[in-house]
């Protein structure tokens, strides 16, 4: 079984296509990932499940 280039991007468009089906209020928040969740206060770094859920929102904006 060969490594393709095909194969690299098919992975990678299944694996958007699974963050873009992620809904907040089925999913995300019966795990804690809920937009409630995110708040931060002002100066604060933001922590890499903030991150995650930036990155889960902004995929889910540009495949709409």
């Amino acid at each position: 079984m060969a490594f393709t280039l095909y194969a690299l991007i098919q992975a990678a468009v299944l694996c958007v296509n699974a963050v873009a089906v992620l809904h907040e209020e089925r999913f995300l928040s019966k795990i804690g990932w809920g937009v409630d969740q995110s708040v931060g206060g002002f100066g604060d770094e933001p922590g890499v499940k903030v991150q995650l859920m930036n990155l889960i929102r902004s995929v889910r904006t540009v495949m709409r």
